[in-house]
């Protein structure tokens, strides 16, 4: 059981996810809390790994670190993705395992469910077909990390949960107009548009500034700033947007993710995902130093044969409700105060045309989210021009 000094390492505390876990913990009281940046620790490293663990000894790992992209990114480097995300996943599991870890925590992604899982997409329909080849790497490089997780704890006894967040925004998010996601891109180019027919050039070179696209910065001349917002589909008074603005999507703000997150780190243990009172019949020893002995444990293969097959042991995060892309396109210009046009480019793809999470497993182990999208949005806009 962790207490408000206990030591958790957050792997990956500087990014969208991970952040907003670390100041969830700290609003908790937890404030032991551990993080390195890929300077002061390169996860792919496994000896590298090692040390750290043998330095710091946390009693809990919450596993946000990964390599992360979108379409574009997923595409061009295939190789990096399953192999770097793999790398970090086996190397902090395996470590955290080997120094006694009381309790693990592993965030992946809805995208490892099958391109055409039934909707709403519950946490059996893993492996139940094809995966979105787009992003193929990187989901079965995260299906990997949680069969890691499930694999340990049937054969180890150990208590890692792994969750499944659908897609975040929120403080912190990338609103970089080459690879970002739908939310963050979409306010900026309504923001942006807005601002040039508004003539606003002050606030327009700030943004440029803040976020260069194609390294043009607001220090280059109307002209050229103009051509380059034009490449993006932004205009003065007009946006266009891919696709048919049809596909729904689901959006969990990310400080509502990280609140599940912690949740479940902190009162969730393995066997109340596998339904029994104690996992009393699965554990394993430990060694006078901490480490685990590995030759010692009641778990290995397979420990609770009465149960029959146990997988599917991660849990969905997310709303489990959904908008469609225009509508979200109009609740931004709404928010935005953007008047002018809005043109879906149906020439572009539109993507999967759904992607909604079941989340009766979360609501059954007692967390439901609170910000709903229009709140959302009104923030994450509010967050954006508050850090120009």
């Amino acid at each position: 059981m962790l207490d408000k000094t206990s030591k958790i390492y957050v792997a990956g505390h500087r990014g969208l996810v991970g952040s907003a876990i670390w100041d969830n913990l700290l609003s908790r009281g937890y404030s032991n809390l551990v993080g390195r940046t890929h300077q002061e620790l390169d996860l792919c490293d496994q000896p590298s790994v090692r040390r750290f663990f043998d330095e710091e000894r946390p009693q809990a790992v919450v596993l946000a670190a990964a390599f992360v992209g979108g379409i574009m990114a997923n595409s061009l480097y295939r190789a990096d993705f399953i192999m770097q995300n793999m790398q970090m996943q086996c190397n902090v599991i395996s470590e955290a395992y080997a120094h006694g870890v009381q309790k693990l925590l592993f965030l992946g992604s809805t995208c490892i469910y099958p391109k055409n899982a039934p909707q709403p997409m519950k946490e059996d329909a893993l492996l139940t077909s094809p995966l979105e080849y787009t992003n193929e790497e990187y989901a079965i490089a995260k299906i990997a990390g949680l069969k890691m997780c499930e694999s340990y704890n049937l054969q180890y006894g150990t208590n890692y949960i792994a969750v499944m967040p659908t897609n975040l925004y929120g403080p912190n998010d990338n609103f970089h107009l080459e690879n970002s996601h739908v939310m963050p891109a979409m306010i900026r180019k309504v923001w942006l548009a807005k601002l040039l027919h508004d003539q606003n050039w002050r606030y327009l070179r700030r943004d440029l500034n803040q976020r260069p696209v194609e390294g043009v910065s607001g220090l280059q001349g109307d002209d050229e700033i103009a051509g380059v917002l034009a490449k993006y589909g932004i205009y003065d008074n007009r946006v266009e947007l891919w696709g048919t603005g049809a596909p729904l999507r689901e959006f969990l703000w990310s400080e509502d993710m990280a609140d599940a997150s912690v949740h479940v780190l902190l009162n969730v243990d393995f066997s109340d995902i596998i339904g029994i009172e104690k996992y009393s019949s699965v554990h394993y020893g430990n060694t006078t130093d901490g480490a685990v002995d590995r030759n010692h444990s009641q778990g290995r293969g397979g420990a609770l044969p009465q149960l029959g097959e146990i997988r599917n042991c991660h849990i969905n995060i997310g709303t489990g409700r959904e908008i469609s892309i225009r509508q979200l396109s109009q609740l931004v210009a709404k928010t935005v105060g953007f008047e002018g046009e809005i043109v879906f480019d149906a020439s572009k793809p539109d993507g999967t045309p759904r992607k909604l999470t079941d989340v009766e497993k979360l609501h059954s182990l007692g967390w439901k989210h609170k910000v709903e999208v229009e709140e959302g949005v009104e923030r994450l806009f509010q967050w954006y021009t508050d850090h120009l």
